[in-house]
């Protein structure tokens, strides 16, 4: 027996132990057996805790006995969507769903009542590893670090606390939209734009479509005077380049944050220079919606409280620092400290700039005569918050808002927290070269030791990241990739791997079939001419060759 008390068993064989009695019939059951690998056990995915996460965390205790780490992991949210994805059975027998549920109440007590049920253990026995490593996480605090550019900040950026827990929800959200027909058809939505004329024609097709059709209808772009059938490519890139256009700031409907020149927010300045703008924000968040829906990445990126706006989401001080840092600082100061005795000369009113004349708006009715001390600062945070977020933008969220919820039931996307958003809309900017190259197949002779293939891995290797991106653009159609990395690449109809096949000859360009997500590549015959051809193709590569 364990320190615990758990009786365990030795293979002296393999020199493995488990807490499985071998002699239980476990052969006839078709359900897959835990592996009897000498590999150790990986843990399922944690975010990393840094020390200044440590001070955001409440303190956990490691569970140390078996009976504990059973009941800490059976306590995760989703529990048992995680147990019915190897143990299908589950779904169905709603016994054993009961004795889960009162282990998760009960703790120790039911889990030592139920102990000598086979089925039970028969379940955890599949779960093994993932028990013994599991380790609780419990955030108490969701605030994030400055944005300092798009690299870097999706890069570093917190994951969700259980991955798995994330990773279920989204397969479940994509299952709900295809049982309620979203995307599915029979109807077509035929977007045919002019590359020059992108926004217009876009904006002409989308905004005369009536919200059922663009819930339910299959969606398809085409770029006028191109040839080419649409199976999946030229709708990735449709919505690769709306993006760059429909929310670049020159545009003037969004504007960058205070913090850097990447994440952008709606711009209170939409309202005086833009013609219909609550047609072109509505428009903007039915495009957010269609991507959404139809799962395409966009090439944007937005503030976080961006995301809560779309969520219908309360917003907090922490959501202030990704839009401006110092300000959020300066209330953070004002919170965290006595202020009696300090000469802030702060009134619950605020001065801000309308059509070039600064005037004075007050946070509530006689705001001007209330000065903010330590009994009321609380409340003018509040306000001030709520003021800095929204102020001169209240008409156009609410109509992107509007555009959004014409796509998709705001029921079913309730289910994700703005970071959770954040992943799906717009995937990860950071390419992971390891995970790039272990989910790529080879064609036509080609082999991951094929000369030519290690010089290609060699060249992207010395690529900067952007250029990496536009390669990856020019091959996929979209330069964003999936949260759960490049094996879940779309291709026409469903996942497809990136893909290079041998062509052609060695004096010819690489050519691409986003479809497909397939790269043409010659038999170079030497690294340099390789690495020459291939950044070439990409700069002079901007509209679709179907052969």
């Amino acid at each position: 027996t364990d320190a615990a008390g758990k009786v365990f068993f030795m293979d002296h064989t393999t020199k493995m132990t488990t807490f499985i009695d071998p002699r239980l019939p476990l052969n006839d059951l078709s359900v897959p057996l835990p592996s009897t690998s000498q590999e150790p056990p990986i843990p399922p995915p944690r975010p990393t805790i840094t020390h200044i996460d440590s001070m955001l965390c409440d303190t956990v205790d490691i569970p140390t006995a078996y009976n504990e780490k059973v009941v800490a992991f059976i306590r995760q949210p989703n529990i048992l969507e995680i147990l019915a994805e190897r143990y299908p059975q589950l779904s169905t027998d709603q016994n054993l769903k009961d004795k889960i549920n009162q282990i998760r109440i009960d703790g120790i007590p039911s889990l030592d009542t139920f102990g000598n049920e086979l089925e039970l253990n028969i379940l955890l026995s599949l779960f093994e590893n993932e028990i013994m490593s599991y380790v609780p996480v419990r955030v108490r605090d969701t605030r994030v670090s400055p944005q300092q550019s798009p690299i870097m900040n999706r890069a570093n950026r917190t994951v969700p606390p259980f991955k798995r827990d994330f990773e279920a929800k989204l397969r479940n959200f994509y299952k709900k939209l295809e049982t309620k027909g979203y995307g599915q058809g029979p109807g077509k939505l035929k977007i045919d734009v002019r590359r020059d004329h992108l926004l217009q024609d876009a904006y002409n097709k989308i905004m005369s479509m009536p919200k059922k059709d663009l819930q339910k209808c299959k969606l398809s772009a085409q770029f006028d005077n191109e040839e080419g059938l649409d199976y999946g490519g030229p709708s990735r890139e449709f919505f690769f380049l709306i993006s760059r256009e429909l929310f670049n700031p020159y545009y003037g409907l969004f504007e960058y944050s205070a913090n850097d020149t990447y994440t952008v927010q709606i711009s209170p300045m939409s309202a005086a220079f833009v013609n219909n703008k609550e047609d072109w924000f509505r428009f903007s968040g039915r495009v957010l919606g269609l991507a959404l829906v139809h799962q395409y990445l966009l090439d944007a990126f937005f503030t976080r409280p961006f995301y809560k706006t779309l969520l219908k989401l309360p917003m907090s001080l922490s959501d202030l620092e990704s839009v401006d840092r110092e300000f959020h600082q300066s209330l953070c100061w004002v919170q965290e400290r006595d202020i009696s005795g300090e000469m802030l000369d702060l009134t619950f009113s605020v001065t801000e700039e309308v059509f070039g004349q600064t005037v004075e708006k007050e946070l509530k009715p006689g705001g001007q005569r209330i000065f903010v001390t330590d009994k009321n600062k609380k409340e003018y945070i509040d306000k001030i918050v709520k003021w800095r977020l929204e102020r001169g933008v209240t008409e156009q969220t609410g109509a992107l808002v509007q555009g959004f919820y014409d796509v998709v039931d705001p029921r079913l996307v309730s289910v994700f927290d703005a970071q959770e958003l954040e992943l799906v809309i717009a995937g990860t900017v950071e390419i992971d070269l390891s995970d790039w190259r272990s989910n790529t197949e080879y064609r036509s002779g080609y082999h991951d030791g094929h000369q030519v293939i290690r010089w290609f891995w060699s060249s992207i290797e010395q690529f900067t990241n952007e250029q990496r991106l536009r390669l990856l653009q020019f091959v996929t159609g979209t330069s964003s990739i999936p949260y759960e990395g490049f094996s879940a690449l779309r291709g026409s109809t469903s996942a497809r791997k990136f893909c290079i096949e041998k062509w052609g000859k060695a004096n010819s360009l690489p050519r691409a079939h986003t479809c497909f997500n397939r790269l043409d590549l010659p038999p170079y015959t030497t690294q340099n001419l390789l690495c020459e051809k291939l950044l070439l193709a990409i700069d002079e590569s901007n509209t679709f060759g179907m052969e």
